[in-house]
């Protein structure tokens, strides 16, 4: 196993599936290229080192299929080995409760609640939405009533801890518009409404941009979080990057649909984003702008930077040659922060490829797809998220980055300086020439 490759504890049993597959490919290489230096003054017999390959690439495929059946099982209702998410903290929660607490408790609740989700792998998703309806929603209320200071940084403080396992199951809700099953279809459409704004979002803000615009575009030169005009190491490409987002994007949505002759779409993305900004405007002046500050604005603020900061990293490494590929164009991280507690966002080629998939499907979908992940050259990073990515990048540690990255393919036989300057050649711009020519089909 690769030394650089790290195994945390805290990984969920699909990534831990995943890197045991890709550590395990790291050591057959090595083992036949040690076999091959070895013998390379000895003639071993015609085919006999195709031959040892093809034998440990059998019972690597093997081995992968095994760990595909399991996650299947695991994925499906039918099976008896069925497990569906209950905690994002952990896999197998009954494990760590009392055997009675388990029965006479968590058993019940999960048999509702599988009930009520739309997939009913997603008991979490009901455990989250309790979670923040008995702690979110009276803290704002009691701050709207009562207003401390030390309330309203606890509050924010919860918030922030929330925020990215909340936007993550939202992200699932507008891919496959909903969370919950049919019959409680009315509720699964009201509740962002409450929670949204909460967590910083603007009314159906996220869908419009994500769903109708990001991934129509998907990182091309119309897309108006692409990063391809920018050096993706560039504090200063960064920092306009941001800025053009956070102040702009109001203004340039709704220009883009009306470009893409799409008018009935600007209206209701400029309706969502004002009437959001209306309504902070209404709740300040009814019940004062100190809670009204930290209760919506702030993580607004906040909410629309870590997007951007998310996105500079899933998109920071663009292939010169195949700009347009999801391959290319977008990473795999598997780690803690991503996958554990936000609902596999770390397969973002996975999800570029295919937005409607599920979160539970997207390790299985790689494990099936691995092959073709190497022979398109896709990355893959480990124990580190698409956070600390754009801030390695604004830092040039590229010797971190290079030591996160899980090599395939060729990229096995790289040397750390090789991997270093792989990466700092995908993050160079694009120059407008270099657009026009790599992405005709946009134009």
């Amino acid at each position: 196993m690769d030394k650089q490759i790290i195994l945390d504890k805290a990984l969920t049993k699909a990534d831990h599936a995943v890197l045991e597959s890709l550590a395990k490919d790291i050591e057959t290489h090595a083992a036949l290229w040690a076999k091959t230096d070895e013998e390379s003054d000895v003639d071993s017999g015609l085919g006999s080192e195709l031959s040892s390959g093809d034998e440990a690439a059998g019972s690597g495929r093997q081995t992968d299929d095994r760990r595909i059946a399991a996650l299947r099982a695991a994925r499906n209702p039918d099976s008896a080995k069925f497990e569906p998410t209950v905690l994002m903290s952990v896999d197998d929660c009954p494990a760590y409760l009392h055997t009675l607490i388990n029965k006479y408790f968590l058993q019940p609740y999960i048999r509702q609640a599988r009930k009520i989700v739309r997939h009913q792998t997603d008991v979490a998703m009901i455990t989250h939405l309790l979670i923040y309806f008995t702690t979110s929603v009276p803290s704002a209320l009691l701050l709207f009533r009562r207003f401390t200071y030390a309330h309203a940084i606890l509050h924010l403080i919860m918030q922030l801890y929330y925020v990215g396992t909340y936007t993550l199951m939202q992200h699932q809700h507008i891919h496959q518009r909903g969370i919950l099953a049919k019959q409680f279809g009315v509720f699964d459409n009201l509740f962002p409404f409450l929670l949204d704004p909460l967590m910083g979002h603007t009314w159906n803000s996220y869908y419009y941009h994500h769903v109708k615009h990001h991934h129509v575009e998907a990182n091309g030169p119309d897309d108006l979080s692409s990063t391809i005009r920018y050096q993706r190491d560039s504090i200063p490409d960064f920092l306009h990057y941001v800025g053009r987002f956070f102040f702009l994007v109001w203004f340039d949505l709704p220009i883009y649909f009306l470009r893409k002759s799409r008018p009935g779409m600007a209206f209701k993305t400029a309706a969502s984003e004002f009437g959001t900004y209306a309504f902070y405007y209404l709740v300040s002046r009814v019940v004062g702008t100190k809670a009204t500050f930290f209760v919506y604005i702030l993580p607004f603020v906040m909410l629309r930077i870590g997007l951007m900061v998310g996105n500079w990293g899933q998109h920071a490494f663009v292939d010169q040659d195949k700009p347009d590929s999801d391959f290319r164009s977008s990473i795999t991280v598997v780690d803690v922060a991503s996958n554990r507690f936000c609902f596999n966002d770390g397969y973002h080629t996975s999800h570029h490829l295919n937005p409607l998939r599920h979160w539970r499907d997207h390790p299985i979908s790689f494990l099936e797809q691995k092959h073709t992940y190497i022979d398109e050259g896709a990355l893959v990073f480990h124990n580190i998220d698409f956070l600390m990515i754009t801030f390695r990048l604004m830092a040039k540690d590229y010797e971190h980055l290079a030591k996160c990255l899980v090599p395939m393919g060729e990229q096995i036989n790289l040397t750390m300086e090789e991997r270093v300057q792989l990466l700092k050649k995908l993050t160079r711009k694009f120059s407008e020439e270099e657009i026009a020519q790599k992405f005709k089909k946009n134009r």
